[in-house]
């Protein structure tokens, strides 16, 4: 059963003597903390978003306009009488949460990718690592536990594509992730303004540093020179993106991977039915955090639609502007079976690295169950569109 809500008594205890946190309780806290400590360059690489930012803005404040629906004396309010777990491909989580695949995260904080895949397993969430991650799959995987998946950006070169998803395979993810909504980057003002962008630095390009095929493309290795290195990063740039893919695709990935495929960047239902139609085991509903397209469609209000359409035959998650534990309450009621959690534990990471993350992730793990409790549910399976208003 669920102790997550104890967290808040943890703080309340330490605080007797009048000792405050050392880090805020809120997403929006962390945010605004990581705004006055980051560099300029980092913090526009995670908050920003394309454009007018009104996709990022509306992903967040959608969630609003979803209200639960509490109910009294359901004996749910107890510390132990929940049940947060879930069972996602026959990998059981204590709770319906997955840290997103966010890369680059040495630019905020050395300890970068490990820590963050070592703290979802202790906490006995889940985890998602990035092909943009600064440190390769097999390092992270030696930490990550039985509880992580790894997400492709799918290049350009198939060969570099396989190698990808052979290794984290090999390495123990679970799930394979491809993201279908990055053939590109989208413009993105804040990094744009500051003339930043962190792969031309090699930052966020470990595992194609480190990958075999990739590296039998340059002429010589990339740690050989600064010649060299600068040689392999024009050959990522060359193969970063790809424009070509289509629905059918999927079929190559299940070739090389017995894991189960998932397609991120789900927002109209029609291409869930394509995606599913072609092999997909599941789709994450995403708009990449309002990174790519400027005012698109909240994902939460994409959600429900896509639900209704695949739902019941693939397993549906949430990727993009979950920051409360009623967040992710609403997100469960539309049809999700979990959730992919993002920037404020990478705040979290910049801040005070592990324990940053650790905070973070406990935080919003405290506030779901403390939530589900007073709402009246004891257990996931209590949650569908009947919690809320109108539902």
């Amino acid at each position: 059963m669920s102790a997550f809500g104890n967290f808040q008594n943890e703080i309340y205890l330490t605080g007797l003597g009048g000792t405050a946190p050392d880090l805020p309780t809120t997403a929006a806290g962390l945010e605004a903390r990581a705004r006055e400590t980051l560099s300029a360059a980092a913090f526009a690489y995670i908050a920003g978003s394309a454009s007018t930012e009104r996709t990022a803005a509306n992903n967040v404040e959608a969630f609003g306009r979803h209200r639960i629906v509490p109910r009294m004396w359901r004996g749910a309010s107890a510390p132990d009488a929940r049940d947060l777990s879930v069972d996602l491909f026959g990998l059981r989580l204590d709770a319906p949460i997955l840290t997103a695949p966010i890369g680059v995260l040495g630019m905020v904080h050395p300890d970068a990718e490990p820590v963050v895949g070592s703290v979802a397993s202790a906490l006995g969430i889940g985890s998602v690592l990035s092909t943009a991650s600064s440190t390769p799959i097999e390092d992270v995987a030696a930490v990550s536990g039985e509880n992580w998946w790894y997400q492709l950006y799918w290049p350009a070169d198939e060969g570099v594509a396989e190698s990808l998803v052979r290794r984290a395979t090999a390495a123990g993810a679970k799930a394979i992730v491809v993201t279908a909504d990055t053939p590109g980057m989208g413009w993105r003002p804040r990094d744009l303004d500051l003339g930043h962008l962190p792969f031309l630095k090699a930052q966020g390009i470990a595992n194609y540093l480190s990958d075999p095929v990739f590296r039998s493309r340059l002429a010589a290795p990339p740690e050989s020179s600064d010649e060299a290195l600068q040689i392999a990063v024009l050959t990522w740039v060359g193969m970063f993106g790809n424009h070509t893919l289509r629905p059918a695709d999927i079929a190559r990935v299940k070739e090389w991977t017995h894991l189960p495929v998932l397609v991120k960047g789900i927002l109209h239902p029609d291409d869930a039915r394509a995606v599913v139609d072609a092999g997909a085991d599941g789709v994450v509903v995403s708009n990449h955090g309002g990174r790519q397209v400027d005012n698109a469609i909240a994902a939460v209000d994409a959600l429900g639609p896509v639900a209704d359409a695949v739902g019941g035959s693939s397993t549906v998650l949430l990727d993009s502007g979950i920051r409360s534990g009623s967040d992710i309450l609403v997100a469960l009621a539309l049809g999700a079976d979990a959730v992919l959690y993002g920037r404020p534990w990478v705040y979290g990471l910049g801040l005070a690295g592990r324990d940053g993350v650790q905070h973070a992730l406990r935080c919003i793990l405290a506030d779901l169950d403390i939530t589900m409790g007073l709402a009246g549910l004891t257990s996931l399976a209590e949650v569908d569109r009947s919690i809320l208003a109108g539902g």
